[in-house]
């Protein structure tokens, strides 16, 4: 059900692009940009994740560059039988991560290193098993489309704002709103994108945070790490994602400080929410904080670790 659910929010974020393309210059409008949205889609599709990876600064690390890191994702794929997905690191102070990739096949992992530094190696197992699950439910293409058909709203709504400030005096048969009327959807449009993203993106983080948990096998992991996150995105600005918001949904925690803006616009779900399940999940008290556990795979000293056989045994 939650794969038809986000089909239909990915249609009705594609007509919206199509309406904005009516309001602005008619029927001939609204053809255009539905074209324009179908070539986006195949756009996307092969090259919006190595573009997304390059506005990040992205850098792909491997076992000689992020040695701990890089084995960490490889034991955390095999567990999930999925591919090794490319890793990268974000020079970025704020805590967070994403997935990307338009199959498992053609994935990849960031993490900022903001993270990298907050969290202990229980917790970033715990959000790299969140975002291998995005990548095992083929949630990540779907993501990059959203952004990409979201931020092309954005930019024709800025050339409505334009068009109805400069030249929306008229009101022929290619402009049926005239220049009031084109405000409006400037301002409503990406409002309306805004929506479809936060329902998509509710409807596969919680998902994602199911089978994360079940991947690293320690839900208190990534309860933990949403718990630091929480805080960590609350402090810290991530002015890349605040200079491009269309992409925010795809990140863990939501990267914009927020600030004055109430959770009802927010793209994630309550971080309170998402915890609440994880500790349902492993059985644990609903009160308290979520503190890391002790044992696990990365924990202990590194001679303790590299003597265990298989970290998931």
């Amino acid at each position: 059900m939650n794969y038809v659910r986000t089909g239909l929010l990915l249609a009705g974020l594609t007509a919206l692009f199509g309406v904005v393309g009516m309001m602005i210059g008619g029927q001939q409008g609204m053809i255009i940009a539905l074209l324009f949205a179908a070539a986006m889609n195949v756009f996307a599709y092969w090259n919006a994740d190595s573009m997304l990876l390059r506005m990040r600064g992205a850098k792909q690390v491997d076992d000689r560059t992020a040695p701990e890191l890089v084995s960490m994702v490889r034991e955390l794929a095999q567990n999930a039988g999925l591919p090794m997905p490319k890793v990268y690191v974000i020079d970025n102070p704020q805590p967070n991560a994403f997935a990307t990739g338009r199959n498992p096949e053609n994935a990849a992992v960031a993490a900022t290193s903001g993270l990298m530094q907050l969290l202990d190696r229980n917790e970033i197992a715990g959000v790299m098993a969140h975002e291998l699950a995005h990548i095992k439910n083929r949630d990540t293409l779907t993501m990059t489309i959203t952004a990409t058909i979201a931020g092309a709203i954005s930019a024709l709504a800025n050339f409505a704002m334009f068009a109805g400030m400069f030249g929306g005096g008229r009101n022929d048969n290619n402009n049926p709103l005239g220049g009031v009327g084109m405000i409006l959807v400037a301002i409503l449009a990406p409002l309306g994108a805004m929506l479809v993203q936060m329902a998509i993106s509710r409807t596969r983080e919680y998902e994602a945070d199911k089978i994360g948990a079940e991947i690293c096998r320690h839900p208190m992991w990534l309860a933990s790490a949403l718990n630091k996150l929480d805080k960590g995105v609350r402090t810290i600005p991530n002015m890349d994602a605040e200079r491009n918001p269309a992409t925010a949904h795809m990140y863990i925690a939501n990267p914009l400080s927020g600030k004055g803006v109430d959770n009802l616009f927010s793209t994630h779900p309550s971080m309170s929410n998402r915890i609440a399940k994880l500790r349902e999940m492993a059985g644990a008290p609903q009160s308290g904080t979520t503190a890391p556990t002790k044992s696990g795979p990365w924990s202990g000293s590194a001679k303790e670790r590299r003597v265990r056989r298989r970290p998931w045994n």
